[in-house]
């Protein structure tokens, strides 16, 4: 039993880290979920509570992350809600055509959705070009979140 809740652990926190950067695959939920089956299989030894108080704390940053960078993004170069809506919309789009896709397609929906909004060509770019920044910026900000939590995970096993 110990072995298969270390493989499952494991295994949810490395599909964890690919929903980092994979939309609508829970990353933090995921990794969480790993960090809690490794410590429940080490018996809370190794990875106790203090442990899984930290990667929660993480988790939850992740996870705001995830909505609050965009955001943040868009409203600072003057996008509307519409842009925000239409970035996660190009987001999703965009899986479908590999890394290029992922890239541009929030700019690409956000400056789509603004448009419909606001017919100024120029309005709409400057909204797509935030909703871009926040979803850069974002994902970088997940990236160092989850090397923190997955060096949190290692360090309390070594």
């Amino acid at each position: 039993m110990e072995v298969l809740l270390y493989v499952l652990g494991a295994a949810s926190v490395l599909v964890g880290l690919l929903g980092i950067v994979v939309p609508g695959v829970p990353g933090s939920p995921l990794l969480l979920s790993g960090a809690l089956l490794i410590a429940w299989a080490g018996g809370f030894a190794r990875v106790g509570r203090a442990t899984i108080a930290v990667e929660t704390a993480i988790a939850g940053l992740l996870f705001a992350t995830d909505y609050v960078a965009a955001a943040i993004g868009a409203k600072a170069f003057g996008a509307s809600r519409r842009a925000v809506v239409g970035a996660a919309l190009g987001l999703f789009v965009g899986l479908f055509f590999g890394l290029p896709g992922i890239l541009l397609g929030p700019a690409l929906g956000g400056f789509a959705l603004e448009l419909t909004k606001d017919p100024d060509i120029a309005r709409a770019a400057k909204a797509g070009t935030g909703v871009f920044v926040g979803f850069a910026v974002g994902s970088v900000v997940k990236v160092a979140l989850a090397v923190a939590f997955v060096g949190v995970l290692v360090f309390a096993l070594v």
